[in-house]
């Protein structure tokens, strides 16, 4: 059996010193008014046969109309590691690594981005987080 864990509070601002976005980045969640935006996950672990399928969960609640979710898997004591993102649909980005089993589609009508993973393996057992991208407003003086 392989094992994932998810998180259920888990915010991408936690996340950023762990992969290294740039200051510009950082200087933009300074500049912002705070958001009620944030992701839901079960919370636990769930358990899938090694070369089956497992689909992992995550709705969210934005203020924004243009949202991007990513997906990060944690495994041991390493950083976390970009899985992909999606803005819409199946619109976005995956890293090379994870582009021929792992797959996500953004239902903005059901706020969700189900993280699909498929021909399980042993090394797939980790934390895997799902986050939402903050959105920023801005204003002049």
């Amino acid at each position: 059996m392989i094992s994932f864990f998810l998180d259920s509070q888990f915010s991408l601002l936690n996340l950023l010193p762990a992969i290294g976005h740039t200051d510009t980045v950082c200087w933009c969640f300074t500049e912002c008014r705070a958001q009620k935006d944030n992701v839901l996950q079960a919370k636990g672990e769930e358990t899938a046969a090694a070369g089956g399928t497992v689909t992992l969960h995550c709705l969210y609640n934005s203020s924004g109309t243009s949202n991007y979710l990513f997906w990060y898997k944690q495994d041991g004591n390493n950083s976390p590691k970009f899985i992909l993102s999606r803005y819409s649909g199946d619109d976005g980005n995956t890293a090379a690594e994870f582009k021929e089993r792992f797959s996500s589609t953004l239902d903005s009508s059901n706020r969700s981005a189900p993280l699909k993973i498929q021909k399980l393996q042993l090394s797939d057992s980790a934390v895997y987080y799902c986050a939402l991208q903050p959105t920023c407003k801005s204003e002049l003086y």
